[in-house]
């Protein structure tokens, strides 16, 4: 497929290295960004993977800022701020998007998703995210009460971890609903760590180590291949991890 002639609402991103000033700090000094120009996203459904520290969160939160929504989550109506602990990179980045423009659009980001859920309940909007504070709800039960009831299709949805609070269960589930918003012409663009997640079919996973930024099949990630040796051989496994 030629990513760059098909229907996105967000092609690629390029990063600006001619405008860094600062390489050694935070978070140019990142090996991911100090020779990254161009990545490109699949029309459908792009995962970021990579281990902790790698960058991925912060790529992603990037792409989220510059694109309008708000640093803590949430549509691009948020306005609040709790906390500002966001990087600069966003100001060093350049959107490449395509024809269409999307009816509707989510940043969602596991780290911040308590301040998002108080501010929608400060706006009362709860109505929107299937009725019920999200506070009153588990973690995980709010996490997917917003995936559900807030996502309406035609949208570009950016999440970070998202399956963070979620079970097993509830990620495959997460991967139907998927399904679902792309047959209603979305796009998605996710950073994750779950092996479950990045089983969506003919998606384009990005894999981030730390000094590589690679295009990769699912069967080549560290996720599948961890998570396939250990249940294999669980035994020999954690002999090796605890003696």
């Amino acid at each position: 497929m030629d990513l760059l002639n098909s229907e996105h609402y967000l092609r690629s991103i390029n990063i600006l290295q001619d405008r860094i000033d600062c390489p050694n700090q935070y978070p140019f000094s990142l090996p991911v960004f100090r020779n990254l120009e161009t990545l490109e996203f699949h029309p459908q459904v792009t995962f970021i993977i990579g281990e902790n520290g790698t960058g991925k969160s912060t790529l992603l939160e990037a792409i989220a800022i510059a694109w309008g929504f708000n640093p803590e989550g949430g549509t691009r109506n948020f306005t609040f701020s709790t906390r500002s602990s966001h990087s600069e990179l966003h100001n060093y980045i350049r959107l490449i998007k395509g024809a269409k423009k999307p009816r509707d659009g989510f940043f969602l980001r596991a780290e911040s998703f308590y301040n998002l859920a108080t501010q929608i309940d400060e706006l009362q909007v709860s109505q929107y995210y299937g009725g019920r504070s999200l506070h009153e709800q588990s973690h995980g039960e709010a996490f997917f009460a917003t995936f559900m009831n807030k996502f309406k299709g035609n949208g570009l949805y950016v999440l970070d971890e998202p399956e963070a609070a979620l079970s097993p269960m509830r990620q495959l589930a997460m991967i139907s609903r998927i399904n679902d918003l792309v047959k209603l012409h979305s796009q998605f663009i996710i950073a994750t760590h779950s092996p479950i997640l990045i089983g969506y079919p003919n998606a384009r996973i990005i894999q981030i180590s730390n000094d590589d930024i690679e295009v990769v099949n699912y069967e080549q990630t560290e996720h599948y291949i961890v998570m396939k040796r250990f249940i294999n051989d669980r035994k020999k496994m954690l002999e090796v991890l605890l003696e």
